[in-house]
């Protein structure tokens, strides 16, 4: 039995998921601070034995409940977990997991000692372009990654920040590299492991109803040698998202694409269509999914559950993608080089050092002064 906490537009995705699922779960409860969305959605998918609720805290009293899916802003996403585990209910969280790596151990801490499940929610990673470029980089015809290029590229109004919690480093905890960059960032670690340094720039400059950044740019370095740029904004006309690597044999992206080049006696190249073929063989070879994105993560969530698994890699997984946001955060406001790993003595592990280093590009958002207002209905 399923329950959802946060009934936007992010919830949906859940909530289809799940109900491909039907034979294997059924969501019966929906909660959300404004219960009237959640009863919009209840009437919109049919759901006619699922109950709405306006607290979660109400909503966790259930002895049937098994799994939560966590769908509201980042700034929640530490106390609605960890109310659900506690309650012995899994977790499955939306990204970023939260808003500082102090809080992301506090729900580590937590899972350990329920013994529950504590997924984030990675979608990406379950797109047949994004496995395939992960088994081409893991197989042998392309060879160790020599460079790499990741861009998060996005176009979002100025209206966009109206809403009161975003552009807020209190409550959405960043801007576009937390919010927008954390899928193909989680991507990247799945493909790179994680980067030894990372060395950034941030800016906002087309949005002042935003304290935070909509442009990063990040050089990260791994022990590999190999190095890999990061860039992030929400002003590219005609968005869209790529990971692009040179191999030593091959340069692959996703969107997929493959060239290969050889070198003549004289230094310069000449294409080679025999590596190339090898590469294509095993692109063919890789079976079709029958699932993506949110359903094939939620199904492989559901079927740790059937069989008692926890699998705490997958919590692991979420607090390193913010561990690489914190880093690029930290070189940005600090403007230097940092290393990773990041621990307790990192300038931004927690909250406070967030709020006490962050660099406010355009002053106090005005529109959080509205959600504080907004909660304590």
């Amino acid at each position: 039995m399923v329950g959802i906490i946060g009934t936007g537009v992010i919830a949906e995705a859940h909530l289809r998921a799940y109900l491909t699922l039907s034979d294997r779960c059924r969501v019966v409860a929906l909660c959300d601070i404004f219960p009237e969305k959640a009863q919009r959605l209840k009437e919109k998918y049919g759901l006619e034995a699922a109950e709405v609720y306006g607290d979660y805290n109400e909503m966790l009293k259930r002895q049937d409940i098994d799994l939560v899916s966590v769908c509201t802003p980042p700034f929640t996403h530490l106390p609605a977990s960890i109310a659900c585990m506690r309650a012995g209910k899994h977790v499955l969280v939306e990204k970023p997991m939260a808003l500082s790596l102090e809080e992301c151990d506090e729900m580590i801490a937590v899972q350990k000692e329920t013994d529950t499940y504590l997924g984030v929610v990675c979608q990406n990673r379950f797109t047949k372009e994004n496995q395939i470029l992960k088994a081409l980089i893991d197989s042998k015809p392309v060879g160790r990654v020599l460079f790499g290029q990741v861009e998060s590229f996005w176009y979002r109004g100025h209206s966009y920040y109206d809403l009161w919690w975003r552009g807020t480093w209190e409550k959405e905890g960043g801007g576009c590299t937390i919010n927008h960059g954390v899928h193909q960032i989680d991507l990247l670690n799945w493909i790179m492991g994680p980067p030894e340094t990372v060395t950034a720039v941030l800016a906002n400059i087309a949005h002042d109803n935003a304290e935070t950044e909509d442009l990063s740019a990040a050089i990260l370095t791994y022990k590999s040698g190999a190095v890999v740029t990061l860039a992030v904004n929400l002003v590219t006309h005609g968005q869209y998202q790529r990971l692009a690597f040179q191999c030593e044999k091959a340069g692959i992206s996703s969107p997929y694409e493959v060239r290969s080049s050889s070198s003549t006696d004289t230094g310069f190249p000449v294409d080679d269509p025999d590596t190339v073929a090898e590469i294509e063989k095993v692109r063919e070879s890789f079976p079709e999914p029958t699932k993506e994105n949110h359903e094939a993560q939620i199904e492989r969530v559901i079927s740790f559950i059937e069989k008692g698994e926890i699998h705490p890699e997958d919590s692991a997984d979420g607090r390193l993608a913010l561990e690489v946001i914190t880093a690029i955060y930290q070189s940005g406001f600090t403007r230097s080089t940092v290393r990773l790993p990041l621990g307790k003595d990192s300038l931004l592990y927690d909250k406070d050092g967030i709020n006490e280093n962050g660099k406010n590009f355009h002053g106090a958002n005005q529109n959080a002064v509205r959600g504080n207002q907004e909660e304590l209905k």
